[in-house]
Formats: C-alpha cells, structure tokens, sequence
C-alpha cells in the first residue's frame, strides 16, 4: 500500500538528512572559512511563524590566499526584525536593507570608513554566493553528492551573526554511491548530469537574490551572474587548497564551467603564472565584482582585474 503523503515526507527527510548531514560534517571540519552549523529538517518554522529560526555567519575574511577573494562575514535581518532566511531575504525588501545595512556597519567597524550602499550590497551578496554555493558544491567535490539547498533552508540572524542550513531537500547523486538507495536520494546517470545538477542546483537558489538585488548594487543580470560563477569556481579552488589537492580541484571546476552555460556569462577560464625558480601558480580572473578594491584600494583582489601578474605572483609566493 502507498503511503499518505503527510507520512512520505518524513521519511524522505530522514534519509537525505542521514547522509547530508556526514558530508556537511565533513565539509565544515575542512573548512574554516566555512562557518555552518547544520540542523534537522523538523527545526524549520512553519509558514505561520512570524520569524524563521535563527541562523549562522557566514564565512569570515579568510580567503584572498584560498581562492576566495575578501570575503567578510555577514549577519541578516528580517526586516526590522533579527531574523530571516534566504527567501525572505529575497522577497521583502526591508529584510534587504536590514542585510545590506548590517555589512556596511561591518565595513565601518573593520575600516573605519562608511561604504557607498552599492560597495556594502556588493559584499553582502558575495558572502552570500560564496557560502551557499559551497554547500552545494563541497559535497560534489568531496562525495559526488549534490544537495538541493532551498532559500528557506538558509536561516541567517542578523544580531548574533549565525547562519545555519538545513538538510532538508535531499540531494542527487551516482549509481554508485553507497547512499544512493536512501530515501531522498536521486541517481543520475553519470559525471557530467552530476555537474548538470549542481549548475542547476546553484542558479535555482540564488535566481531570487540576484534579482532582488540588482537594484540595490547598480548592475545588471551578466556582472551579477559573474558573481554567481565566480562564488561557485572560487569556493571549489578553495577546498582543493584545503585538502592539498589544488590541480584536482581546478579541473574539476573548469570541467563544471568550461565555458559560459547560461545564465553563467563564462567558464572557471583558470591560466598558470610562473614564479620564482619557475614554480607554477594557478590564478584566474573574475567575470564579476565584489567591490573589495573600493574598501581597501591597497589590496584588491588576488583575482581582479585590476591585480596584475606580478602582483599576484608577488602575494602567493609571500602567503597572504
């Protein structure tokens, strides 16, 4: 006999959850510049709550020598309130100002100077995009796995600076992944509808974000889905740094991004720069823009364009 759908559902939760849980587990004891506590499925707010759960920060500024380019960490709001998740933050424009607000109190406090609403947006949403796009793509890199990360599923508290996922929505996987007989386990047939997946998984989360904020960082749909692939590359570079496995993670992402797959305007596009006793580097150069450079000019981005080889050699080979 099927079961009613009201019982189903827990049990798809259980087993997404059982397995999603190890691999965040995993990924979080690599990570320091992740900074993610996972939670159950049944700690959600129900949609007659008036605020989501509180949630966890996102990842703190320890990324220009890791492939993630200056990323501070960020608290969110619900409106005036303390609290959201990543669809609110999206569809409620005061939860957006509260976001953007919180990030500029940041770059006043670390830098002692008040930033233009668009350079606060800009490095808002790029914490964002790094964080979440981690999440989903940290499982694929490590385990094969691609969890389907839900807006809601992102909790986020402005006040206390915490962010927290939820390992609610199971996730794609290999015909060979020992977990691929659990409940809320989808198998796909090889690598590359894997990497579809992940491509995929990536643009429906953060579709909503991008367009909420358009307005607020006076860009349109191809620098911001720059971004978007930038995160995403930039967040597996890191993790190969990590686990000391950089090449690896290199042609992984360009196999990901080989080139643009819209909505991503261009591919991972990694090159190689020659240091000192003809050390080899990887290095790449962003299809977006975080607006660190308007934070700090001394020290854009390893990535930027405006950072040049020598510049980039010059730094990697010093460790910062």
């Amino acid at each position: 006999m099927a079961m009613a759908p009201e019982t189903a559902a827990p049990l798809h939760a259980v087993g997404a959850t059982a397995a999603l849980t190890g691999t965040y587990g995993r990924l979080i004891a690599l990570c320091d510049a992740l900074d993610v506590r996972v939670v159950p499925p049944d700690h959600l707010a129900s949609a007659g709550d008036p605020e989501p759960a509180p949630g966890r920060d996102l990842a703190p500024d320890r990324d220009r020598d890791l492939g993630r380019d200056h990323t501070d960490g960020h608290a969110h709001g619900h409106g005036h309130a303390e609290r959201l998740d990543g669809a609110v933050l999206a569809q409620d424009e005061r939860a957006l100002d509260a976001f953007i607000e919180a990030e500029a109190v940041r770059i006043r406090e670390r830098h002692g100077h008040v930033p233009r609403r668009d350079v606060a947006a800009s490095r808002a949403l790029h914490d964002y995009l790094w964080s979440v796009s981690l999440l989903m793509s940290g499982p694929w890199h490590l385990e094969r796995r691609v969890p389907r990360v839900h807006p809601a599923e992102v909790r986020l508290n402005l006040a206390a600076a915490e962010f927290e996922v939820v390992t609610g929505s199971g996730f794609a996987c290999l015909p060979d992944d020992p977990a691929a007989g659990l409940p809320g386990a989808r198998v796909v047939s090889d690598q590359e509808a894997l990497r579809a997946e992940l491509r995929a998984a990536v643009v429906d989360h953060v579709s909503p974000l991008v367009a909420a904020f358009g307005r607020q960082v006076r860009r349109g749909p191809r620098a911001l889905w720059g971004m978007v692939a930038d995160d995403l590359v930039s967040g597996i570079w890191y993790l190969g740094r990590i686990l000391g496995r950089e090449d690896e993670a290199v042609r992984a992402a360009t196999e990901l991004l080989p080139h643009g797959i819209p909505p991503f305007p261009g591919g991972a596009d990694f090159r190689r720069l020659t240091g000192r006793g003809g050390a080899g580097h990887h290095t790449r150069t962003r299809l977006g823009c975080c607006l660190y450079y308007r934070i700090d000019p001394s020290q854009a981005c390893l990535t930027c364009p405006r950072t040049c080889d020598a510049e980039r050699i010059r730094r990697i080979e010093a460790g910062s």
